[in-house]
């Protein structure tokens, strides 16, 4: 079959426009074999969201904003989204408006809900919300610090006045003074510094010798010491705790009148039976330093004996009264 020249021009003319079409489109990015599907999202603002702008979900580009309408009654914002994706939308999915940094400009991210069950159609309207950014959060921040900082130099405008209206003439006067006279304490300071540090190295000798002396008694405590623990001061008091509980023994026993000592303090017959005992006694031993013969009768030639004679009186009774 032969084509003729007619049906080669028509072809060539229909594929020329097909061309065209295509590329006009995509120049504008929409791509004729591609399947795209159509959202819109209503904002009160886009937050200088322009054309064109990516669309990402979950960081990943899936689409873009191919128009931003105005409604002249409401002035609210419709935005178009072309998305070219397989992944499920639900319908209750939110289109928010981000700042991905400081230099790039606005986005939005598709927010999925996967507990909605129902997709998304072609050409239906997704909730829209806008994410601060981050220069809207440093706003944010720097608000109150620059509310801070005014406060801080109004209080300091205030500070500055008050310093000027005291620091008059005489008030700068009397601040040279101190400085003056603190600039003379210092002076001196240094002088008696310098003093002491002169007293030091004159008596270096004897410091380093009563430096000496001290290390020598504090070697002398701790032989001491050392003489002290291996004494066992622990068994001297213990056999000190014995002694004295033996003595308080004692003490009891002639407080409650056991043994000898215990009766002669205690029981008054008993001194009084000592006390006779050793008066008799000692008027026996007068009467034999009196009258020996009376008791030892030696006869050389054979003598009688005198007969006794008691005394008159009791010398040891006169001698005592």
């Amino acid at each position: 079959m032969k084509i003729t020249r007619e049906i080669k021009t028509a072809i060539l003319v229909i594929a020329s426009i097909l061309l065209f079409i295509w590329g006009y489109s995509f120049l504008k990015g929409r791509d004729l074999f591609t399947n795209y599907k159509t959202f819109f999202v209503e904002y009160k603002s886009v937050e200088g969201l322009a054309t064109s702008a990516p669309v990402t979900l979950n960081g990943l580009v899936i689409g873009k904003v191919t128009s931003i309408t105005i409604d002249e009654k409401t002035g609210v914002l419709l935005v178009q989204l072309q998305l070219k994706t397989d992944f499920p939308i639900s319908r209750s999915s939110t289109a928010s408006i981000y700042e991905p940094g400081f230099i790039g400009g606005k986005q939005i991210a598709i927010v999925p809900n996967f507990e909605d069950k129902t997709l998304a159609v072609d050409g239906q309207k997704l909730q829209g919300s806008v994410k601060l950014g981050l220069t809207d959060k440093v706003g944010d921040q720097l608000a109150p610090l620059q509310e801070k900082l005014e406060k801080l130099l109004g209080s300091t405008e205030k500070l500055i006045s008050g310093l000027n209206n005291v620091l008059d003439q005489k008030g700068q006067q009397d601040l040279k003074l101190t400085l003056a006279e603190l600039s003379k304490t210092i002076e001196q300071f240094h002088k008696v510094s310098v003093s002491v540090n002169a007293l030091l190295d004159s008596n270096k000798t004897q410091i380093n010798s009563t430096v000496a002396n001290l290390n020598k008694l504090s070697g002398n405590f701790s032989k001491i010491s050392d003489s002290l623990n291996k004494a066992d001061l622990g068994k001297s008091v213990r056999n000190l705790n014995a002694t004295l509980a033996k003595v308080d023994g004692i003490m009891t026993n002639l407080s409650s009148g056991k043994g000898s000592m215990g009766k002669l303090l205690n029981d008054e017959a008993f001194y009084q039976n000592i006390k006779n005992s050793t008066k008799e006694l000692e008027l026996l031993l007068q009467d034999v330093r009196l009258y020996p013969t009376r008791y030892v009768n030696i006869s050389v030639f054979g003598k009688k004996n005198k007969p006794y004679v008691g005394p008159g009186k009791d010398t040891i009774s006169t001698v005592k009264n």
